[in-house]
């Protein structure tokens, strides 16, 4: 007996609302589905240390939330719930986006479940909930370039208060030469910093590996203050506290919410370390151009026009811009006639 199209018409209407597909359907998801606890484990396992960072707390709310549901058991519509809730009830900051982000990570997190369900072949593709939630397109950064003057009141500031301002100093000074993200500087060891030839060796995002130049000046005062701190071992951490202890990503949250109560500006917005990044890259690319900026941000991304392909610049390029850039001359540099700011 044929089916009755208006019932047939209904029922697609009904699975249209709910975010199911025929073909999820019809993929057999296999027998014995772990429940949504029982396997973050395997997810948290799996995840690389930036991940845990950032999904950790959006993990845990999923866990507690649909711990007791099989993961095909949990729907697109109870994603997008635990979105807008969050998104709704984020904690409001001064540069915040009215939960913008913390929505979007809810979205993110729960791809990079479904993600590690499909690649260990408990669901079809088809069937992530996660994948059919539209993830709300990204609003430009407001990170810009800081003017000089705003960067010599950060470090003006940063030496006239605190606990430990040669740290301090050092720790914004190598950000500033470098570009470098914070968990660069966080993973320099002993053996990464080569004081003849002016260079450290940055472990940054993605695992990427690269020797970045630094002025003479510098390494020997990152030598200095690692040695007297304790640093004796190859494999020991070069950032380092009085008392001996590497240093954490707990220290650059203090030195900035200290400056932004120095430097009322820096609260309101929302400078960070990724804002010297900003202020060095684009230096190197106003007076060097984008070729050798992109060398010195340690961009290896093959995405854009197929030109980046071939404009390359190597180790000596970098000094050069670097030597430039702070008015010192490096080993490694080629004679140049530009000066810097």
């Amino acid at each position: 007996m044929p089916a009755d199209p208006a019932r047939l018409a209904a029922a697609r209407q009904l699975l249209d609302h709910l975010g199911v597909t025929i073909a999820v359907l019809q993929a057999d998801p296999g027998p014995g589905l772990p429940a949504f606890a029982e396997y973050m484990p395997r997810v948290l396992a799996a995840a690389g240390p930036g991940a845990r960072r950032t999904y950790g707390t959006y993990w845990n709310r999923m866990a507690a939330a649909w711990g007791n549901l099989p993961l095909n058991a949990v729907a697109a519509s109870d994603i997008e719930a635990m979105q807008r809730q969050i998104a709704a009830t984020a904690r409001s900051r001064r540069n915040s986006r009215s939960g913008r982000h913390a929505g979007e990570h809810v979205i993110a997190a729960a791809r990079a479940i479904y993600n590690r369900a499909i690649a260990d072949g408990l669901l079809p593709a088809a069937a992530s909930p996660a994948h059919r939630v539209v993830k709300p397109r990204r609003l430009p950064s407001t990170r810009h370039a800081l003017t000089p003057p705003e960067l010599e009141q950060i470090n003006l500031a940063a030496r006239s208060s605190g606990k430990d301002v040669i740290l301090d100093a050092l720790l914004l000074r190598l950000d500033t030469e470098t570009a470098c993200r914070r968990g660069g500087a966080l993973a320099l060891r002993l053996d990464d910093l080569d004081t003849i030839r002016g260079l450290v060796r940055l472990t940054e995002k993605g695992a990427t590996l690269r020797w970045q130049p630094i002025t003479l000046d510098l390494a020997a005062h990152l030598d200095e203050h690692a040695r007297t701190r304790g640093a004796v071992l190859p494999t020991d951490r070069l950032l380092r506290y009085r008392n001996g202890q590497a240093i954490t990503s707990r220290r650059y949250d203090h030195l900035w919410a200290r400056l932004g109560k120095r430097l009322p500006w820096v609260a309101t917005q929302g400078v960070s370390t990724h804002w010297l990044r900003h202020t060095t890259l684009t230096w190197v690319e106003r007076h060097f151009g984008y070729g050798i900026a992109r060398a010195y941000a340690g961009h290896t991304d093959s995405t854009g026009p197929a030109t980046t392909s071939y404009i390359k610049a190597d180790l000596q390029a970098v000094a050069t811009a670097l030597a430039a850039m702070t008015g010192q001359p490096h080993p490694l540099a080629t004679t140049e006639d530009r000066a810097g700011p």
